[in-house]
Protein backbone atom coordinates (compact mmCIF):
# COMPACT_ATOMS: atom_id res chain seq x y z
CA UNK A 1 0.00 0.00 0.00
CA UNK A 2 1.23 3.46 -0.87
CA UNK A 3 0.65 4.84 2.60
CA UNK A 4 1.86 1.84 4.60
CA UNK A 5 4.66 2.30 7.20
CA UNK A 6 6.84 -0.26 5.39
CA UNK A 7 6.51 1.67 2.15
CA UNK A 8 7.48 4.91 3.89
CA UNK A 9 10.49 3.26 5.53
CA UNK A 10 11.62 1.81 2.21
CA UNK A 11 11.19 5.21 0.60
CA UNK A 12 13.24 6.90 3.33
CA UNK A 13 15.93 4.24 3.00
CA UNK A 14 16.18 4.78 -0.75
CA UNK A 15 16.33 8.54 -0.29
CA UNK A 16 19.11 8.18 2.29
CA UNK A 17 21.10 5.96 -0.09
CA UNK A 18 20.72 8.56 -2.84
CA UNK A 19 21.94 11.29 -0.49
CA UNK A 20 24.94 9.17 0.54
CA UNK A 21 25.75 8.45 -3.13
CA UNK A 22 25.73 12.18 -3.85
CA UNK A 23 28.41 12.68 -1.20
CA UNK A 24 30.68 10.17 -2.95
CA UNK A 25 29.93 11.77 -6.34
CA UNK A 26 30.49 15.32 -5.11
CA UNK A 27 33.67 14.35 -3.30
CA UNK A 28 35.07 12.78 -6.45
CA UNK A 29 33.97 15.68 -8.65
CA UNK A 30 35.46 18.35 -6.40
CA UNK A 31 38.74 16.47 -6.19
CA UNK A 32 38.80 15.89 -9.94
CA UNK A 33 38.31 19.61 -10.59
CA UNK A 34 41.13 20.38 -8.19
CA UNK A 35 43.39 17.92 -10.02
CA UNK A 36 44.47 20.65 -12.48
CA UNK A 37 45.90 22.81 -9.69
CA UNK A 38 47.53 19.62 -8.35
CA UNK A 39 49.19 19.18 -11.75
CA UNK A 40 50.30 22.80 -11.81
CA UNK A 41 51.79 22.73 -8.31
CA UNK A 42 53.36 19.28 -8.70
CA UNK A 43 56.84 20.82 -9.09
CA UNK A 44 56.22 22.50 -5.74
CA UNK A 45 55.22 19.16 -4.22
CA UNK A 46 58.30 17.48 -5.67
CA UNK A 47 60.52 20.25 -4.32
CA UNK A 48 59.03 19.66 -0.85
CA UNK A 49 59.64 15.93 -1.23
CA UNK A 50 63.32 16.47 -2.04
CA UNK A 51 63.65 18.71 1.01
CA UNK A 52 61.95 16.09 3.17
CA UNK A 53 64.15 13.30 1.86
CA UNK A 54 67.57 14.94 1.51
CA UNK A 55 67.26 17.84 3.99
CA UNK A 56 68.37 20.29 1.31
CA UNK A 57 67.69 24.05 1.28
CA UNK A 58 65.04 25.32 -1.11
CA UNK A 59 67.44 26.76 -3.69
CA UNK A 60 69.45 23.50 -3.87
CA UNK A 61 66.30 21.39 -4.28
CA UNK A 62 65.10 23.65 -7.11
CA UNK A 63 68.54 23.54 -8.77
CA UNK A 64 68.57 19.74 -8.51
CA UNK A 65 65.19 19.44 -10.23
CA UNK A 66 66.17 21.99 -12.87
CA UNK A 67 69.31 20.00 -13.69
CA UNK A 68 67.27 16.78 -14.11
CA UNK A 69 65.08 18.45 -16.74
CA UNK A 70 61.31 18.81 -17.41
CA UNK A 71 60.76 15.13 -18.29
CA UNK A 72 61.95 13.89 -14.91
CA UNK A 73 60.29 16.83 -13.20
CA UNK A 74 56.89 15.22 -13.74
CA UNK A 75 58.04 11.68 -13.03
CA UNK A 76 55.65 10.40 -10.39
CA UNK A 77 52.75 12.74 -11.21
CA UNK A 78 50.28 9.98 -12.17
CA UNK A 79 49.81 8.43 -8.69
CA UNK A 80 48.93 11.75 -6.95
CA UNK A 81 46.50 12.73 -9.73
CA UNK A 82 44.76 9.36 -9.59
CA UNK A 83 44.91 9.29 -5.80
CA UNK A 84 43.54 12.84 -5.55
CA UNK A 85 40.35 11.98 -7.43
CA UNK A 86 39.75 8.62 -5.74
CA UNK A 87 40.71 10.07 -2.38
CA UNK A 88 38.02 12.75 -2.53
CA UNK A 89 35.41 10.21 -3.57
CA UNK A 90 36.22 7.90 -0.67
CA UNK A 91 36.98 10.49 2.00
CA UNK A 92 33.94 12.75 1.62
CA UNK A 93 31.53 9.94 0.77
CA UNK A 94 32.63 7.61 3.54
CA UNK A 95 32.72 10.40 6.12
CA UNK A 96 29.14 11.33 5.24
CA UNK A 97 28.04 7.67 5.41
CA UNK A 98 29.73 7.16 8.80
CA UNK A 99 28.30 10.44 10.07
CA UNK A 100 24.80 9.29 9.13
CA UNK A 101 25.26 5.94 10.92
CA UNK A 102 26.82 7.53 14.00
CA UNK A 103 24.02 10.09 14.18
CA UNK A 104 21.51 7.24 14.36
CA UNK A 105 23.40 4.97 16.75
CA UNK A 106 25.06 7.47 19.12
CA UNK A 107 22.99 10.66 18.93
CA UNK A 108 22.13 10.43 22.64
CA UNK A 109 25.65 9.37 23.66
CA UNK A 110 28.05 11.57 21.69
CA UNK A 111 27.72 15.31 21.16
CA UNK A 112 26.53 16.18 17.67
CA UNK A 113 29.44 18.62 17.30
CA UNK A 114 31.91 15.75 17.82
CA UNK A 115 30.28 13.37 15.34
CA UNK A 116 31.80 14.89 12.14
CA UNK A 117 35.30 14.56 13.65
CA UNK A 118 34.64 10.96 14.73
CA UNK A 119 33.31 10.08 11.29
CA UNK A 120 36.37 11.74 9.74
CA UNK A 121 38.64 9.66 11.96
CA UNK A 122 37.06 6.44 10.67
CA UNK A 123 37.20 7.65 7.07
CA UNK A 124 40.89 8.50 7.53
CA UNK A 125 41.69 4.95 8.64
CA UNK A 126 39.98 3.46 5.58
CA UNK A 127 41.74 6.07 3.42
CA UNK A 128 45.11 4.87 4.74
CA UNK A 129 44.26 1.23 3.98
CA UNK A 130 43.27 2.04 0.41
CA UNK A 131 45.87 4.66 -0.53
CA UNK A 132 49.10 3.63 1.21
CA UNK A 133 50.18 1.64 -1.90
CA UNK A 134 49.60 4.73 -4.07
CA UNK A 135 51.74 6.87 -1.78
CA UNK A 136 54.43 4.19 -1.68
CA UNK A 137 54.70 4.07 -5.49
CA UNK A 138 54.63 7.87 -5.69
CA UNK A 139 57.50 8.28 -3.23
CA UNK A 140 59.63 5.65 -4.98
CA UNK A 141 59.02 7.38 -8.32
CA UNK A 142 59.94 10.79 -6.97
CA UNK A 143 63.24 9.66 -5.47
CA UNK A 144 65.84 10.43 -8.13
CA UNK A 145 68.16 7.79 -6.65
CA UNK A 146 65.81 5.09 -8.00
CA UNK A 147 65.89 6.27 -11.63
CA UNK A 148 68.53 3.80 -12.85
CA UNK A 149 67.57 0.80 -10.76
CA UNK A 150 63.81 1.27 -11.25
CA UNK A 151 63.38 3.32 -14.44
CA UNK A 152 59.70 2.61 -15.13
CA UNK A 153 56.43 2.41 -13.23
CA UNK A 154 56.12 -1.25 -14.20
CA UNK A 155 59.54 -2.08 -12.74
CA UNK A 156 58.56 -0.42 -9.46
CA UNK A 157 55.26 -2.28 -9.27
CA UNK A 158 56.97 -5.61 -9.92
CA UNK A 159 59.66 -4.96 -7.30
CA UNK A 160 57.13 -3.98 -4.63
CA UNK A 161 54.95 -6.95 -5.52
CA UNK A 162 57.87 -9.31 -4.93
CA UNK A 163 58.25 -8.11 -1.34
CA UNK A 164 56.10 -8.69 1.72
CA UNK A 165 53.27 -6.19 2.17
CA UNK A 166 54.86 -4.60 5.25
CA UNK A 167 58.06 -3.79 3.38
CA UNK A 168 56.53 -3.42 -0.09
CA UNK A 169 53.26 -1.68 -0.85
CA UNK A 170 52.38 -1.08 2.82
CA UNK A 171 55.68 0.33 3.99
CA UNK A 172 55.05 3.10 6.61
CA UNK A 173 51.42 2.06 7.01
CA UNK A 174 51.30 2.94 10.73
CA UNK A 175 52.45 6.59 10.46
CA UNK A 176 50.22 7.07 7.41
CA UNK A 177 47.22 5.76 9.34
CA UNK A 178 47.94 8.07 12.28
CA UNK A 179 48.43 11.05 9.97
CA UNK A 180 45.34 10.42 7.85
CA UNK A 181 43.03 9.55 10.74
CA UNK A 182 44.04 12.62 12.76
CA UNK A 183 44.06 14.86 9.69
CA UNK A 184 40.61 13.81 8.51
CA UNK A 185 39.20 14.06 12.01
CA UNK A 186 40.51 17.60 12.45
CA UNK A 187 39.43 18.65 8.95
CA UNK A 188 35.81 17.56 9.26
CA UNK A 189 35.61 18.60 12.90
CA UNK A 190 36.91 22.13 12.32
CA UNK A 191 35.76 22.97 8.79
CA UNK A 192 32.11 23.56 9.70
CA UNK A 193 32.70 25.83 12.71
CA UNK A 194 35.46 27.68 10.82
CA UNK A 195 33.14 28.21 7.85
CA UNK A 196 30.43 29.60 10.14
CA UNK A 197 32.90 32.08 11.64
CA UNK A 198 34.10 33.23 8.22
CA UNK A 199 30.54 33.47 6.86
CA UNK A 200 29.71 35.69 9.82
CA UNK A 201 32.00 38.30 8.30
CA UNK A 202 29.52 38.77 5.45
CA UNK A 203 31.33 36.68 2.83
CA UNK A 204 29.53 34.47 0.31
CA UNK A 205 29.09 30.74 1.09
CA UNK A 206 31.59 29.72 -1.62
CA UNK A 207 34.26 32.14 -0.44
CA UNK A 208 33.61 31.09 3.16
CA UNK A 209 34.07 27.41 2.25
CA UNK A 210 37.26 28.19 0.36
CA UNK A 211 38.78 30.19 3.23
CA UNK A 212 37.71 27.70 5.91
CA UNK A 213 39.06 24.77 3.87
CA UNK A 214 42.32 26.61 3.29
CA UNK A 215 42.87 27.66 6.91
CA UNK A 216 41.87 24.28 8.30
CA UNK A 217 44.07 22.26 5.95
CA UNK A 218 46.93 24.71 6.44
CA UNK A 219 46.94 24.17 10.21
CA UNK A 220 46.58 20.41 9.85
CA UNK A 221 49.37 20.16 7.28
CA UNK A 222 51.79 22.03 9.50
CA UNK A 223 50.83 20.10 12.65
CA UNK A 224 51.24 16.72 10.95
CA UNK A 225 54.15 17.68 8.70
CA UNK A 226 56.75 15.65 10.69
CA UNK A 227 54.72 12.49 9.99
CA UNK A 228 54.77 13.27 6.27
CA UNK A 229 58.55 13.70 6.41
CA UNK A 230 58.87 10.36 8.22
CA UNK A 231 56.66 8.63 5.63
CA UNK A 232 58.64 10.09 2.71
CA UNK A 233 61.90 8.83 4.20
CA UNK A 234 60.51 5.39 5.00
CA UNK A 235 58.93 4.88 1.57
CA UNK A 236 61.46 6.42 -0.82
CA UNK A 237 63.83 3.44 -0.82
CA UNK A 238 63.15 -0.10 -2.02
CA UNK A 239 65.01 -3.00 -0.45
CA UNK A 240 67.81 -2.76 2.10
CA UNK A 241 67.47 -3.22 5.83
CA UNK A 242 63.89 -2.84 7.03
CA UNK A 243 63.71 -0.70 10.16
CA UNK A 244 60.68 -0.07 12.36
CA UNK A 245 58.90 3.24 12.81
CA UNK A 246 60.75 4.24 15.99
CA UNK A 247 64.15 3.37 14.52
CA UNK A 248 63.36 5.38 11.38
CA UNK A 249 62.19 8.32 13.48
CA UNK A 250 65.43 8.28 15.48
CA UNK A 251 67.49 8.24 12.27
CA UNK A 252 65.42 11.09 10.85
CA UNK A 253 65.71 13.18 14.03
CA UNK A 254 69.48 12.67 14.12
CA UNK A 255 69.83 13.47 10.42
CA UNK A 256 67.99 16.76 11.09
CA UNK A 257 70.53 17.52 13.83
CA UNK A 258 67.74 17.27 16.40
CA UNK A 259 66.39 20.57 15.07
CA UNK A 260 62.67 21.27 14.67
CA UNK A 261 63.52 23.97 12.12
CA UNK A 262 65.36 21.48 9.90
CA UNK A 263 62.58 18.92 10.41
CA UNK A 264 60.10 21.45 9.05
CA UNK A 265 62.24 22.27 6.02
CA UNK A 266 59.82 22.62 3.10
CA UNK A 267 56.87 23.23 5.40
CA UNK A 268 56.19 26.68 3.97
CA UNK A 269 55.55 25.13 0.56
CA UNK A 270 52.99 22.78 2.14
CA UNK A 271 50.96 25.88 3.02
CA UNK A 272 50.92 26.94 -0.64
CA UNK A 273 49.82 23.49 -1.79
CA UNK A 274 47.09 23.29 0.85
CA UNK A 275 45.79 26.74 -0.04
CA UNK A 276 45.34 25.75 -3.66
CA UNK A 277 44.05 22.18 -3.46
CA UNK A 278 41.98 21.86 -0.28
CA UNK A 279 40.56 25.36 -0.55
CA UNK A 280 39.21 24.64 -4.04
CA UNK A 281 38.04 21.14 -3.09
CA UNK A 282 36.15 22.39 -0.03
CA UNK A 283 34.48 25.21 -1.95
CA UNK A 284 33.34 22.98 -4.82
CA UNK A 285 32.15 20.17 -2.54
CA UNK A 286 30.13 22.45 -0.24
CA UNK A 287 28.58 24.23 -3.22
CA UNK A 288 27.47 20.94 -4.79
CA UNK A 289 26.07 19.70 -1.50
CA UNK A 290 24.01 22.85 -1.00
CA UNK A 291 22.66 22.74 -4.56
CA UNK A 292 21.55 19.11 -4.24
CA UNK A 293 20.21 19.60 -0.71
Amino acid sequence: MAGSPDHKLNGEGLENRVVRFRSYLHGGTSSLLSALPTLIVFPVYKTVFRQQLHNTPLHLAVAQLYKEGPVKLYRGVVPPLLMRTLNGTLLFGLQDTLLHQLSISFRNVISTTALPALAGFGAGIVEAIVFTPFERVQNVLQNGQNDQQLPTLKSILMRLKSQKLASGYYRAFLPITVRNALGSSLYFGLKGPMCAVVAGQGLSPTISSFISGTLTSMGISLALYPLSVLVANMQAQVGGERKGVLACWRMLWISRQRSVVLLYRGGSLVILRSCITWGITSAIYDRQQKRSG
